[in-house]
């Protein structure tokens, strides 16, 4: 049945992250499949307040933007009244939230319950937003309990992007009621694959037989880097030729260029045929978060067949269902992921393993068609 879906979600493309990925290929595989789509967001970059783009509807509210993108506060401004005048009038058939702890996420809930339209709540995340401050991690904490209370008084349908998304709501006293997983398209990855290139290992001179680590995400201390960095100079000093690429922006952008030299290679924020490519060339992906939902950065390296390193965060462990898919270290302290990165780099045949058992599970299960699948479903039988 065709339908009207409407997303709230505090960020959204051109601003990249895993939030913003997620709605454009749920969104866009929803289009494909006869509905339409409605994407409400933050103006963070001094965009037009309405537009449509490759056939979604979106409207951006004038915002605060606190701490670089990462926790935008809506204005109730003109043009945000005018914008929920105008959705008031808009038939909109089901109401999808991205994610739970933003004041623009409870807008979005006040709205579907004020106009009785069906409405889930779609979690990302596995820990409260850290700022890297203990007294400022604590209030933000309060914080979050706070308005996850107010919250559920006009939502109670929630999931996750992952079973570990739903083991966090349960910190909230909120039981999900199931999981429509982040995912990729392969087919996507595959026909970028086919285009030419410029070859990254050719750019900066990396010889063919060397290994190629990469890291694609933002860059903050949430991910890991500080240790993944530490880790990699000193795998440098007892092996030759292993090499690490950092792909992203954020604010550790700055300390990561005081490290750059010719084995760690900041690149800056590319697109995504650009990291398609960049990781079509290496070999292993790393990612050793300490705060994860279902990293999109993962399965877009096990979709280019690399061999994954990640921790025990977020919904990582339900693809890499045990160590012959690939490694998942407990924690990202630099004990852990010294070995098991050096395990990885020198072991050749568990990568080969990993890589095909990986990548198999990937098409038969974390695919947008499946997830746009699971999303109609959830309206047609739940809400």
């Amino acid at each position: 049945m065709s339908r009207v879906y409407c997303f709230f979600s505090a960020q959204y493309l051109p601003h990249l992250g895993g939030v913003e990925r997620y709605t454009y290929n749920l969104a866009r595989k929803l289009i494909e499949n006869d509905n339409k789509v409605i994407v409400v967001t933050s103006n963070l970059e001094s965009l037009a307040t309405h537009e449509i783009v490759e056939g979604i509807e979106i409207y951006r509210f004038d915002c605060l933007n606190l701490l670089n993108g990462r926790y935008p506060i809506l204005k109730k401004n003109g043009i945000y009244k005018e914008i929920m005048h105008h959705l008031s009038r808009t038939k909109i058939d089901a109401v999808i939230v991205n994610t739970r702890f933003y004041f623009h996420s409870l807008v979005g809930m006040k709205f579907a319950y004020k106009n009785n339209i069906p409405c889930i709540t779609i979690e990302h995340g596995t820990s409260h937003l850290s700022v890297n401050n203990s007294v400022l991690d604590f209030c933000g904490g309060v914080f979050e309990h706070l308005l996850t209370k107010i919250d559920y008084k006009y939502c109670k349908n929630y999931y996750g992007v992952s079973l570990a998304c739903n083991d966090w709501l349960k910190h909230f006293g909120i039981d999900a009621k199931g999981v429509v997983y982040n995912s990729i398209d392969v087919d996507e990855v595959n026909d970028y694959l086919k285009q030419p290139f410029d070859s990254y290992r050719e750019k900066y001179n990396i010889p063919a037989n060397a290994k190629v680590i990469t890291f694609t995400g933002r860059l903050i201390p949430e991910k890991g880097l500080p240790s993944l960095l530490n880790v990699l100079k000193r795998i440098n000093s007892e092996i030759d030729d292993v090499y690490l690429f950092i792909a992203g922006d954020g604010p550790m952008w700055e300390e990561i260029q005081k490290e750059k030299n010719n084995r760690i290679i900041p690149l800056g924020r590319i697109d995504f045929e650009h990291i398609v490519h960049l990781l079509d060339e290496s070999d292993i992906f790393c990612l050793p978060s300490f705060s994860e939902g279902f990293s999109t950065s993962i399965l877009e390296a096990i979709a280019c067949k690399c061999y994954i390193l990640t921790t025990a965060r977020g919904g990582a462990k339900e693809i890499l269902i045990d160590d012959t898919y690939g490694t998942i270290i407990e924690n990202n302290a630099e004990e852990l992921l010294y070995p098991a990165l050096k395990e990885a780099i020198l072991n050749t045949e568990m990568r080969s393993i990993g890589i095909e058992k990986a990548y198999n599970k990937l098409c038969n299960g974390f695919t947008w068609d499946v997830a746009s699948k699971k999303l109609e479903q959830i309206f047609d039988e739940e809400v």
